[in-house]
């Protein structure tokens, strides 16, 4: 796959549209907009979103956020909608910040990389801007078209997307659509168009985009330990899988899941399939016992080769619910 490189230096951190079929399946569920007085404790269903994409070693550079404001109680999701997902960016203290999913409740339809694209350029909910979640995804955008041919999308934005924001901000942005094109089986990179323009170099930032790119394109983007699955205000399920990618010492991170009192449900250790300069990816299935269906944290942490205090943690509002 083809790499981006910035003509300018790059001194931060800093996403495409496709129509395709929905063979990944079922997505989850979302919270509604307007909040749910009781909870329905036995509807809500877990985040089925496809897992991450295989990825390359590469050295990693970021780690986490900090805890965020749930959003209202999951439900069931109707009939005649699909659940889809958008990227945008979670703040953090410095180094714990980076790409998280939310979902979005669509009307059904068989282009599915097409009705994700337009919930990134939509932007954000109220409830995750207080929790601390942005986008880099200048207001105004428009997706001008998308098609897709053996595992690229080609996406094409209106001008709005190239303006504003530095190499950061211009990186931050390709990095969202791109995580939110490649959710789907059938997309493994993206070009970027802009106003029917191939873009080979982006905008005043001089970033230069030689050919497809892909997830592995925006390591720098994610925190130490990536939770691609539940995303952010999930349904977490119970078991409860959880997924993602980390590059950590050893390989080795700790899942944690804590009630809506705060209480430790489970502190599970984690092994990924690669650490210490390298991306590895994680898969774990845990169980955690609560009487009634509640918002809680999942919190993936670090524990310090030096004195084992936790470090790169990462928490996400999830709804737990008692096992059935």
């Amino acid at each position: 796959m083809k790499r981006l490189a910035p003509v300018a230096a790059i001194v931060a951190f800093v996403a495409v549209i496709a129509a395709c079929t929905p063979s990944s399946g079922g997505l989850g569920t979302v919270p509604p907009i307007e909040p749910t007085p009781v909870p329905s404790t036995g509807q809500a269903s877990p985040d089925l979103t496809p897992a991450p994409s295989p990825i390359q070693p590469s050295p990693s550079t970021g780690p986490s956020a900090s805890p965020a404001t749930p959003p209202a109680s999951p439900t069931a999701t109707p009939a005649g909608t699909t659940i889809v997902r958008a990227y945008f960016w979670l703040e953090g203290p410095q180094g714990t910040a980076g790409l998280v999913g939310v979902l979005r409740e669509v009307p059904e339809t068989r282009a599915v990389a097409t009705a994700a694209m337009n919930a990134l350029v939509a932007g954000l909910t109220a409830a995750e801007r207080d929790g601390g979640i942005s986008s880099a995804v200048p207001a105004g955008t428009q997706l001008l078209g998308i098609s897709i041919e053996n595992g690229i999308a080609t996406v094409d934005l209106s001008s709005e997307f190239e303006s504003g924001g530095g190499s950061a901000s211009v990186l931050t942005r390709l990095g969202q659509v791109v995580y939110t094109l490649t959710q789907f089986p059938t997309v493994d990179s993206v070009v970027f168009r802009v106003e029917g323009r191939t873009v080979t170099v982006f905008g005043g930032e001089g970033v230069i985009l030689d050919g497809p790119v892909a997830r592995d394109d925006y390591h720098d983007l994610l925190p130490a330990i990536f939770v691609d699955r539940p995303v952010w205000g999930a349904a977490i399920g119970n078991p409860a899988r959880v997924a993602g990618l980390s590059n950590v010492f050893e390989a080795s991170s700790q899942v944690q899941l804590l009630d809506g009192a705060g209480r430790v449900l489970v502190d599970q250790y984690v092994m990924a399939t690669c650490g210490t300069g390298c991306w590895g990816t994680f898969d774990v299935t845990i169980d955690y016992d609560v009487a009634r269906a509640q918002w809680g944290t999942l919190r993936v942490y670090e524990p310090s080769a030096r004195d084992g205090t936790s470090e790169n943690i990462r928490d996400y509002p999830v709804w737990l619910t008692p096992a059935g």
